[in-house]
């Protein structure tokens, strides 16, 4: 199975499922994906509204920093921040224009500057932005820090 049929794989089943818990259990550890490509997933949730399935690649006491804020769980970000970031996702464009990723044992991490126009809330959006998402291996990666910023 080739990487993006597998990406395409694991949205569609948790898009299925309504939420995950890790990656379904179909997909063997060699067909698990990326780090990179759990990252795209998340951001591909969000932009379809699929709230469940976004917050199913967070860990449980994942760390959100954004704007001089914290969120201190998952269940805060989804009470506080996730409708915002997927009404924004869904009403903009964003462009990666620079990436870099590493793996360190159960630890990995994906750099992302990117570009993002559209139109939020009646105003107009041009931005750079930039993305640190650090990810932890247990049976599956999840995403356990993220730290967003943009000008």
């Amino acid at each position: 199975m080739e990487r993006t049929s597998t990406l395409q794989t694991l949205i569609a089943l948790t898009a299925t499922a309504g939420t995950i818990v890790g990656l379904p259990a179909a997909l063997s550890a060699q067909d698990a994906p990326t780090p990179t490509e759990l990252v795209d997933a998340f951001h591909a949730a969000l932009s379809t509204g699929d709230s469940a399935t976004a917050l199913g690649f967070l860990s449980p006491d994942v760390v959100i920093f954004e704007s001089g804020g914290a969120e201190m769980s998952r269940e805060e970000y989804r009470s506080h921040h996730l409708g915002v970031d997927i009404e924004f996702s869904m009403s903009t464009i964003g462009e990666i224009t620079g990436r870099r990723s590493d793996v360190d044992g159960d630890l990995a991490w994906v750099l992302t500057r990117s570009s993002t126009t559209g139109t939020f809330r009646g105003r107009e959006i041009d931005s750079k932005g930039v993305e640190t998402m650090v990810l932890v291996l247990t049976n599956d990666w999840t995403i356990q820090h993220i730290h967003w910023s943009s000008r």
